[in-house]
């Protein structure tokens, strides 16, 4: 038996009033679609099928060729879009039908609604939910036994079924060969001319097999997003649920409320956040860490003791010991050694920092390669683009650059060189050598007193 997922996410979601497919909208940094489908693939699903519609390329842009697409030209309703998937769905496979507006969907809450589909050995399991205020859901209502009797819609229930507090969460897990043949008998014949999956609890009782709902401990798990209102708030669930994980395995959040991991984010124990951080992508943050306030690190991997104050580190690595800032820009592709001072203003881009270096500010080092314990001075600019192509430079071990030096590449400055303040570095300066490049001083005595009579 193959477990496969239906994904729905056809719909426009005018209620975002958006330009953009709804579930294409983003939790930290991630489409909505895209969480319950990692939820699926948690447990065990190989083959994912993305029930389209709207803008259909919009989405097989974002996700790539890894899924199966089935096109819900006409949006009848959730059983007519799972009846469009019906040569995806084989006798011999378990079928979850997942939605692709509730990201806080978790792999875990999968597991264990298909454990009790398994167990109970149900043609149909509905996950549930009990809900403090079920005003808007569809009620679950139970039989005497306390089975799954049917699903009623808020606008349909009678008073005594709106009292009811189980709710349904809108995903279920199929008997494959049973969902194909239930959804062969479902009809339109209600006031929204449309095909529900719902109906396929009553046609497969009626028939004597097994449905049942199984309600879940995490009812947000269900939240789903129609609105930017929601938007926000699944975004603050999520934070919440992000960084409680973190603190749990020790660290420091000085202000929970006001820091943003995302979910793939991994931090070592005995590291500081400090409030307003923005942690992103797959960043990896060491022990002993400082990431100081208002700090932005995507895609980085810092190692044990890194300090980070008010600056952004995109796409690179930065090894022990190093302090970064305050405002400092580390750009992608850029390689920072260990005990490090980049300091102030400082720009670097693509390139490697060798141990020791002190870069403290108001310097740019852009597609360079600089070695061990090089000092550069305030104002230093690696000028690597000359309109049309960029080119290396290379600084060797115990380099001395002055400040307000120009290192125009592609240009080499060897073992323990220097250069004056001031100059515009065009040819290699051999090792052990100072190099100045500028102009000769010259003072026009009285000058000022001349230009002032005139």
């Amino acid at each position: 038996m193959r477990t496969k997922a239906l994904i729905l996410a056809a719909g426009q979601g005018t209620r975002m009033k958006s330009n953009e497919l709804k579930v294409l909208h983003t939790v930290f940094g991630k489409a909505l679609v895209e969480y319950p489908i990692e939820a699926a693939k948690y447990v065990g699903v190989e083959e994912v099928c993305i029930i389209i519609g709207h803008k259909a390329e919009n989405i097989k842009a974002k996700l790539g060729e890894d899924m199966t697409y089935v096109l819900q030209k006409e949006q009848l309703g959730t059983g007519h879009a799972v009846m469009q998937a019906k040569e995806f769905i084989e006798d011999a496979d378990e079928v979850l039908v997942l939605c692709g507006d509730t990201p806080l969907i978790t792999g875990e809450t999968l597991e264990k609604m298909l454990a009790f589909h398994r167990s109970e050995n149900n043609a149909l399991t509905v996950l549930s939910a009990i809900m403090d205020n079920p005003t808007g859901y569809g009620r679950i209502v139970r039989d005497e036994n306390g089975h799954l009797l049917k699903i009623v819609e808020q606008k349909d229930a009678n008073e005594e079924e709106k009292q009811i507090q189980e709710i349904n969460g809108g995903m279920y897990v199929f008997n494959g060969k049973l969902l194909n043949e239930a959804l062969s008998k479902i009809t339109n014949d209600n006031v929204q001319n449309e095909y529900y999956l719902t109906d396929t609890i009553e046609i497969l009782r009626n028939e004597g097999y097994l449905v049942d709902a199984v309600a879940t401990e995490e009812r947000d798990d269900i939240t789903g997003v129609n609105s930017r209102t929601q938007l926000a708030a699944v975004t603050e669930i999520m934070k919440q649920r992000i960084n409680t994980k973190h603190m749990a395995n020790g660290v420091t959040l000085v202000d929970p409320n006001n820091t943003y991991i995302c979910p793939e984010v991994v931090i070592g124990k005995d590291t500081i956040i400090e409030p307003g951080c923005m942690l992103e992508g797959k960043t990896v943050i060491g022990e002993g860490c400082r990431i100081g306030y208002n700090s932005k690190l995507k895609n980085t991997e810092l190692k044990d003791n890194v300090e980070v104050e008010i600056s952004v580190i995109l796409d690179s690595f930065v090894d022990e010991g190093t302090h970064v800032g305050p405002f400092a820009y580390i750009r992608p592709n850029s390689h920072i050694g260990k005990n490090i001072k980049v300091g102030d203003f400082v720009e670097i881009k693509n390139a490697n920092i060798g141990d020791g270096t002190k870069i403290s500010h108001l310097t740019y080092v852009g597609d360079a390669d600089v070695g061990s314990n090089v000092n550069f001075g305030c104002g230093t600019v690696v000028v690597n683009y000359d309109g049309q192509k960029k080119y290396r430079t290379s600084i060797g071990d115990n380099a001395f650059i002055g400040c307000n030096t120009n290192l125009v590449s592609p240009v080499t400055v060897e073992d323990n060189a220097y250069t004056a303040a001031g100059s515009t570095i065009t040819a290699t300066v051999p090792k052990n050598s100072l190099a100045i490049a500028r102009a000769k001083q010259e003072n026009k005595l009285e000058w000022v007193t001349k230009k002032c009579k005139k």
